[in-house]
């Protein structure tokens, strides 16, 4: 069987080593591939999988995405605990070891530029939800009052009207508070990115998020980064803030993000 190679991500040469049993996708461990000052780290993946059409088939299933996609941020996380990695889309595959040094050859310029900007440096994500309220009214199960007579019709409709106007002040302040958050914030780090609020269907999170956000910090200021959103949440009744990272920068690498995830 024909091995391709997949790309995680190019950095310049470190000297940690990455942990003795980290494996990446489709189970193979990752090695470094050098070119000139560029470290591409790969594994070697069948082709009967990701070749150009059976990846394309792949990206639709759900069950194998999911896996995959485990698999190639564990790389990650990896190099992102000893180096600064430019990570890759997922799905960057190359025929060979060639491939992937014509690819690093022709890009070298970006890579360097980009990785220069991004040393010593780490992404931390924010994001702002505002929390579902405990007590809500019940939909009638027929149209009108859920209850005979024009008292507790009126009792209903007011409870709703009540309800109405709590959650348009919870979500006032809310967008208020992720605008006051955001601003601190991008003061803080180098540089921030405003992604599109999260959808709950997909990310099965709790809440309407009204603040999707990446921060780039450099790596030695992250605590001080964690303890201001600590400090920034604490007055923020109904509303829930969520920390994550610190990741790869994967919202400031530009262009590399937005490749085709199949590359020759």
């Amino acid at each position: 069987m024909t091995a391709l190679r997949y790309v995680y991500a190019v950095c310049r040469p470190f000297r940690s080593a990455l942990q003795a049993q980290l494996t990446g996708v489709a189970g193979a461990p990752p090695k470094q591939l050098t070119h000139h000052g560029l470290v591409a780290v790969v594994s070697t993946v069948p082709e009967a999988d990701f070749a150009e059409a059976p990846l394309r088939a792949h990206l639709e299933d759900l069950d194998w995405l999911t896996v995959t996609a485990r698999a190639h941020q564990q790389v990650i996380d990896a190099l992102t605990a000893v180096t600064t990695p430019l990570p890759l889309r997922l799905g960057t595959v190359f025929r060979d070891d060639s491939g992937v040094r014509t690819m690093m050859e022709a890009r070298e310029a970006d890579f360097l530029r980009v990785l220069d900007r991004l040393e010593g440096r780490v992404e931390w994500g924010v994001k702002v939800f505002v929390e579902p309220q405990p007590t809500e009214v019940a939909e009638p199960t027929a149209p009108g009052p859920p209850e005979h007579g024009a008292g507790s019709g009126r009792d209903y409709l007011r409870r709703r009207r009540t309800q109405t106007r709590a959650r348009e002040d919870v979500w006032q302040r809310a967008t208020e508070f992720a605008g006051r958050l955001h601003e601190t914030l991008s003061a803080f780090g180098e540089e921030a990115r405003l992604h599109a609020p999260q959808s709950a269907a997909l990310s099965g999170a709790s809440g309407q998020n009204v603040l999707n956000a990446a921060y780039l910090v450099p790596r030695a200021d992250s605590e001080e980064f964690v303890e201001l959103v600590d400090r920034e949440k604490d007055d923020a009744p109904g509303i829930r803030v969520e920390l994550t990272g610190p990741w790869a920068a994967y919202s400031f690498t530009g262009e590399f993000a937005e490749e085709t995830e199949v590359e020759r």
